[in-house]
């Protein structure tokens, strides 16, 4: 049986990501939201990761400023502040396993995501990084990221998908993608294929040279 999980990027957004909540809530589901740290710097924002984390889903960091891709600067200054300060603010709500997704360029995988620096911080610390295999652009096209989404449902045993809990993105169409995931008998799922686990708890799984930038 095809498995889904479904994950949602860049929040917590106060008048957004609530909403999510109720509506995976109502379909009685579990998610993980990947974090970006500064938007936990406004109270409202920050007060949702108790309410997330009450409701059984998993938490996990998605660097601080989500601006500039690992592989494109490679000091070890910025790794720290974008991973440890979010990290920081994330606190008790983060998951065990210290969930962490690199920045993607819009979704895209290869040597950008990862510097030399950054990957020996994630190792060195015990994170577990989580790609996906699955963008369907819910950000920038509302007509067509349900439909996208669902094809690479289709193609795909197990499909790792990225969806934001930011404005005029998933939200207005969650409900449709749901009912439609479970009309076509998929499981969905909380858990992640080791496909798209760079590294679990400091270990690495699935990390291959192409994502880790050279030197300059």
């Amino acid at each position: 049986m095809k498995k889904v999980t479904l994950t949602f990027d860049n929040g917590p957004t106060p008048g957004i990501t609530d909403k999510v909540l109720d509506i995976l809530a109502r379909k009685n589901l579990k998610s993980t939201f990947m974090m970006v740290g500064r938007n936990l710097e406004d109270p409202s924002a920050a007060s949702l990761l108790e309410n997330i984390h009450a409701a059984g889903h998993w938490i996990g960091n998605h660097s601080y400023t989500h601006s500039v891709a690992f592989g494109e600067r490679q000091d070890g200054e910025y790794v720290e502040a974008e991973i440890g300060k979010t990290q920081q603010l994330l606190g008790k709500y983060v998951h065990p396993s210290r969930f962490f997704r690199p920045f993607g360029n819009d979704g895209q995988v290869g040597p950008h995501l990862l510097s030399e620096a950054a990957l020996s911080y994630l190792l060195r610390h015990r994170y577990t990084g989580v790609l996906w295999n699955s963008v369907p652009h819910d950000w920038d096209d509302q007509a067509g990221w349900v439909e996208r989404c669902l094809a690479d449902v289709s193609r795909q045993d197990w499909t790792v998908s990225v969806l934001h809990d930011i404005a005029h993105a998933a939200l207005p169409r969650l409900p449709e993608l749901l009912d439609r995931l479970g009309d076509s008998g998929v499981t969905i799922t909380q858990d992640f294929p080791d496909e798209v686990i760079l590294m679990r708890d400091g270990s690495p799984v699935s990390l291959p040279d192409s994502y880790i930038a050279e030197r300059p």
